[in-house]
């Protein structure tokens, strides 16, 4: 992945997820800022590149990772274009892998993408149908990747590891996308129970290229 999608992630941030003010968080916590990522992630450019960061975190520091998942709704884009950024990766290595065998060209060491599916978390079960609170991939031992778009205290995502452990899977690696620096981490790390934490930005670093973007 370029450097530069990371780039181009936060800006996009920074521009349409960022405000500054007086605001109530869902923790109840007063803060003079709002991040509401969802308005990245859910933006066609924003959605692709939250895609690819992801996917490239979960390959760099989860490999063995099969799924991808989170509770609803914050987590849903960041699952479906992690799972999208996961085929459209395999498909492009075989397009490469084919032109390189014609071209009879040879072919670098690298281990080819892997799909990742995606998963959600319901906040609770359905009370109809199949009952199931995850919808998506489900396997019994699978190693799966819980995401989320904003830690603030880490509730939602400490919600979605508890479900994903209930249904039988090991939570391998919890990825977030902002960190707003609020007591999350250790939360969230004390409860993925030894599981790497990553966050790709924190509010810092949002805050700072909203600023800079002000001033461009």
């Amino acid at each position: 992945m370029p450097n530069d999608a990371r780039a181009d992630l936060l800006n996009l941030i920074a521009t349409l997820s960022f405000k500054l003010g007086d605001f109530t968080l869902a923790s109840g916590q007063k803060s003079d800022y709002y991040i509401d990522c969802r308005t990245t992630t859910l933006h066609a450019e924003g959605g692709r590149l939250s895609g690819l960061v992801l996917y490239d975190l979960i390959r760099q520091h989860i490999p063995q990772a099969e799924a991808v998942g989170g509770l609803t709704m914050g987590a849903d884009p960041l699952v479906s274009n992690t799972a999208s950024a996961s085929a459209w990766a395999l498909a492009d290595h075989a397009e490469i892998l084919e032109l390189s065998s014609e071209l009879e060209l040879e072919t670098g060491s690298d281990p080819a993408p892997t799909l990742i599916h995606g998963f959600l978390v319901r906040k609770a079960e359905k009370s109809h149908g199949t009952g199931r609170r995850i919808e998506g991939f489900l396997k019994q031992g699978a190693q799966v990747v819980i995401v989320d778009d904003v830690c603030t205290t880490g509730g939602s995502t400490i919600t979605a590891i508890e479900a994903a452990r209930e249904a039988g899977m090991n939570v391998a690696g919890v990825l977030c996308l902002v960190d707003r620096e609020q007591g999350g981490r250790a939360h969230i790390e004390a409860a993925a129970a030894g599981a790497p934490f990553l966050s790709v930005y924190t509010a810092t670093d949002v805050r700072a290229a909203h600023i800079a973007l002000k001033k461009a």
